[in-house]
């Protein structure tokens, strides 16, 4: 049971002194969500109280369900940006169905993690890598800072998920501003600013939020025209089926697909960065992608949008001293006592304010550092953070991770069918054989025979660059060429392609009189030499553990020991 339910593995051995942490943890976390929770549904599209009831039945749900012991859930700026650009897309008329259709997005979401996490697929997500999702985020975070640009300007501006547009947008939009909005903005982003550089443990946000809403109603700033949040509906969410529809279901799937992969990659990278600052080693990825899965679809039928791990929030809460999942429901008890009494204090709270805390928490999400580093040791990494970035911005949210993990994969593609290929000499006095470009003063090159190593698999994509590269050698070499060697270490397996190719290349060199040794193959390439017929060619006794065996036994065949004979040809057959 312990491991379908996570929370039999820690509640039972639960200690009495962690109680205190666990609460001031989750109260410190509870009150930064509620004004997090409701700018996030802001940039979702949705009313503000449903960032509340996003911040309500998740966390609940996940503290029971979830892996870790300090991931904080919710609602977060990336994934409420997803929505946005994702429900955007469709043809929807009315508030109303347009909170409809966010919700069923939840509840479809959910319902992708939960079949990925039990069919264990949970690596799929390798396939965003780190360029993908820098230049993702990096593009992703300047449109939600210029989708705030409406209410830190107090007017109407166009939506969109093009950065140019939004830009055109806004400067269109100007002459209407209203410099009140705009200065209450600007004082929140000062203020945060301000208070995170003179001591980053001062809740700068609730600060804000505070100073807002007292200047609103101390200065009747409602009077002159300062938008607020308004009246936010008292109670619970109400409980109801997402209202599914089977083209809806259709048209979203790709942004629900894009959903769960981000959501679930945040979730997992936050999670091992707690894990290894506090050194609790209990995260477990498919259990993570159910957990997460079954918190979005339960979550669905309580009025949520798609939520999942908060990388601001989850570091509070382990600063704040979090030892258990306790602590996350202290913090929905937070948001349950705002729900029940406290709606009408967030009556007076500015737009303005939500957006200032928008635009400095997702700056944080802008990474320069490492583009910078790209650029100066993996500039064809560079080049796929940049394309992802230039195309989340210019083009749209969804094609920008999607074309970014096309290109991932081709250059994964290109590397592999152009892997790296050494030529290896002896280094003067000792039994290595290392690459001459690397060693050229110190390495001794014989005429009569070519070694070299292929560092890749070999297989259907590279066959062809083994080949051309192989011969190439050989003709540069000339006619005092007797062998050749191939240091088999890095190759880790052969498809049938690669054998065939393999075979045909042995037959080849036999034709020209070249003897050829493979050397350093490990297991399970030794045995699909063996299997594949390859040793049939090759013969046993061209089969080496090391190089230098090889080359002893071109020199004098006799040298070949019985132990050298026993490793190279052990195999599964």
């Amino acid at each position: 049971m312990q491991r379908f339910l996570p929370f039999l593995q820690w509640l039972p051995l639960y200690k009495k002194s962690s109680l205190p942490k666990d609460v001031l943890a989750g109260i410190t976390v509870g009150i930064i969500l509620i004004p997090q929770g409701m700018a996030y549904a802001m940039i979702a599209g949705l009313p503000t109280v449903y960032g509340l009831y996003a911040a309500l039945l998740p966390l609940i749900v996940y503290a029971f369900l979830g892996t870790s012991r300090q991931l904080a859930i919710g609602p977060v700026a990336m994934d409420s940006l997803l929505v946005a650009a994702g429900l955007g897309a469709l043809n929807i008329t009315g508030i109303e169905n347009y909170i409809a259709m966010a919700i069923l997005l939840s509840f479809i979401v959910g319902a992708i993690q939960l079949v990925l996490g039990v069919f264990r697929m949970g690596f799929l997500v390798n396939f965003l890598s780190k360029p993908v999702i820098s230049g993702f985020t990096s593009g992703a975070a300047l449109i939600i800072i210029f989708s705030q640009l409406k209410h830190l300007l107090g007017t109407e501006i166009e939506r969109s998920n093009q950065f140019h547009v939004l830009i055109k947008n806004a400067f269109y939009a100007l002459p209407n501003t209203n410099w009140y909005d705009f200065v209450v903005g600007c004082i929140g982003i000062v203020i945060i600013l301000s208070l995170k550089q003179w001591n980053r443990k001062i809740p700068a946000i609730v600060i804000v939020v505070l100073l807002g809403i007292l200047a609103v109603y101390l200065l009747k700033l409602e009077d002159i025209g300062v938008a607020l949040v308004g009246e936010i509906p008292k109670g619970l969410p109400t409980i109801s089926i997402p209202k599914f529809n089977l083209q809806s279901i259709k048209e979203m799937g790709p942004i629900g697909l894009t959903l769960a992969l981000v959501g679930y990659l945040e979730a997992i990278s936050i999670g091992k960065t707690v894990q290894e600052k506090t050194g609790n080693e209990t995260l477990r990825p498919n259990r993570e992608l159910i957990a997460l899965g079954t918190s979005n679809m339960i979550g669905s039928f309580f009025q949520s949008f798609p939520v999942t791990a908060s990388f601001s929030r989850s570091a509070i809460n382990v600063e704040s001293g979090a030892k258990t999942p306790i602590a996350s429901i202290f913090s929905a008890l937070m948001v349950l006592l705002t729900l029940l009494f406290l709606t009408r204090f967030f009556y007076y709270l500015p737009n303005a304010v939500l957006a200032s805390i928008i635009m400095v928490s997702v700056f944080g999400l802008i990474d320069f550092t490492y583009p910078k580093r790209l650029w100066k040791y993996r500039k064809d990494e560079f080049i796929v953070l940049m394309l992802t970035f230039l195309i989340t911005l210019f083009v749209g949210i969804k094609e920008g991770i999607l074309i970014g993990v096309l290109f991932s994969l081709l250059l994964m593609v290109y590397r592999t069918s152009n892997p790296h290929l050494a030529i290896l000499g002896n280094i003067k006095g000792s039994e290595y054989y290392k690459n001459i470009n690397r060693f050229s003063d110190e390495v001794i090159l014989r005429e009569d025979l070519l070694i070299l190593r292929f560092d890749a698999q070999l297989y259907f994509g590279n066959v062809g660059f083994f080949k051309t590269q192989l011969f190439k050698h050989i003709e540069q070499k000339g006619t005092g060429l007797q062998g050749v060697v191939l240091n088999a270490e890095a190759m880790n397996y052969i498809d049938s392609t690669g054998a065939k190719v393999l075979e045909q290349v042995i037959r080849e060199l036999h034709s020209r009189n070249l003897k050829f040794y493979i050397a350093g193959a490990i297991g399970p390439t030794r045995d699909i030499i063996f299997s594949s017929g390859i040793i049939d060619l090759l013969q046993k006794e061209h089969l080496f553990v090391r190089t230098g065996e090889a080359v002893a036994y071109f020199d004098d065949p006799s040298k070949t020991s019985i132990l050298q004979e026993k490793v190279a040809y052990q195999n599964q057959s």
